[in-house]
């Protein structure tokens, strides 16, 4: 293989940011059908928030992938994740009870964590002094799968019934087959091998605490107004606006199609204008734009939805590629670490507004997360950003 610190290596970007979309369609499957799953086992809007904590919860495992990375080639859990999510997601419809339920989604957590940890690194690996574009390329991949998810459970629970979504695992293992040959040839373990005399975990985590304290703030805040508007939006539109399950389910669609289009503009954006600065104006506007999807109602919808999937995951691969330019050679324990502070939080936010649903309905737990997400904003401002603006 080919080994360029300088050259973006468009083709390796694009096989690893085809995997994240094989992998991220699946994974996003339990949201668009949460409502009918509410519906069928009868649970409140905090047991189903608890569904996205187990999918959550394996990412306390992250920093142990992350020193897998450092050692073993972990490629081949980008090949095998797919298939894993494929089977225990697909088997969500025909679940007899809530507890195997919530198993198939931790299952559906513990492949995501073996997929999500290296991937990045070796995006690193292959984008060259372009870290911020293949942050992008490889975010926007994940950032469509969501947006096709929500289509395709949708599509084979008309087709199929909600207990007829099992036909769709052969698809995931076909994607498995395709990416063991096209994947198979991307090494990063000689990245990690070739240097013998490594940092210690507790001097790298001392060393770049205080990032991850602020990036933990930046995720925390925000994170209230994702969960709100990514696993509850169907439930939202279904219950309190009283929309359809197809418009509930097309509209997280959209709001996570312009959300990829926000991660591929914002990461490569980072690159022009420095990362905190990017940080800062996605998260003042987003709240803005949430604030006022509360307000208007009918054809405002449309572009409210669009406006705030742009800004809602634009953070994540600005926050990706900071963290990879850190001065570390442990770049695979660095990611573990946010990926472990990204899914915990994410899991923290999500049950919290599950609880606040019940609690004081939806429509208020939305206007709570809009002024949540302004939290962000100290945070970014605490970020020193020596890297300005790229050459």
């Amino acid at each position: 293989m080919i080994k360029d610190t300088k050259n973006f290596i468009s083709g390796n970007v694009l096989t690893v940011s085809i995997a994240h979309l094989v992998h991220d369609t699946y994974s996003s499957f339990l949201a668009p059908i949460l409502p009918l799953l509410i519906a069928k086992f009868s649970i409140s809007l905090s047991f189903a928030g608890f569904l996205s904590v187990m999918g959550r919860l394996p990412s306390l495992f992250n920093p142990i992938v992350g020193l897998l990375a450092d050692k073993i080639s972990v490629r081949y859990f980008i090949i095998i994740a797919p298939s894993i999510t494929s089977v225990s997601m697909s088997l969500l419809g025909i679940a007899p009870s809530y507890i195997l339920l919530a198993l198939l989604v931790f299952i559906m957590g513990v492949s995501s964590t073996l997929f999500h940890v290296p991937a990045p690194v070796m995006i690193k690996h292959v984008s060259g002094n372009r870290v911020g574009k293949g942050m992008s390329f490889y975010m926007l991949g994940g950032e469509l799968a969501r947006t096709l998810g929500p289509v395709v459970i949708l599509a084979a629970v008309s087709w199929w019934g909600l207990e007829g979504t099992f036909r769709l695992i052969p698809f995931g293992i076909t994607a498995s087959m395709v990416l063991y040959l096209r994947v198979r040839n991307i090494r990063i373990s000689d990245d990690f091998k070739k240097n013998d005399k490594k940092t210690s975990l507790n001097k790298t985590f001392g060393k770049f605490m205080t990032i991850f304290i602020i990036v933990a703030g930046i995720t925390f805040f925000r994170g209230f107004m994702r969960a709100a508007l990514t696993t509850f939006l169907p439930t939202y539109l279904n219950l309190v606006r009283e929309e359809t399950i197809w418009i509930s389910g097309i509209s997280l669609s959209l709001i996570q199609f312009s959300g990829a289009v926000g991660t591929f503009f914002c990461g490569s954006l980072s690159d022009r204008i420095g990362r905190k600065f990017t940080l800062l104006l996605i998260s003042i506007v987003s709240p803005v734009f949430m604030a006022l999807f509360l307000l208007f109602d009918g054809f405002f919808t449309i572009p409210l939805l669009i406006l705030m999937g742009f800004s809602l995951a634009a953070t994540t691969p600005v926050i990706l590629a900071m963290l990879q330019e850190l001065d570390s050679d442990r770049p695979a324990f660095i990611n573990s670490i946010f990926m472990s502070i990204s899914f915990l939080l994410g899991a923290i936010d999500t049950m919290i507004v599950g609880l606040l649903g019940d609690t004081i309905g939806l429509e208020n737990t939305y206007r709570v997360s809009v002024l949540l997400a302004v939290g962000a904003i100290p945070f970014i401002l605490k970020l020193k950003d020596p890297r300005g603006k790229s050459s």
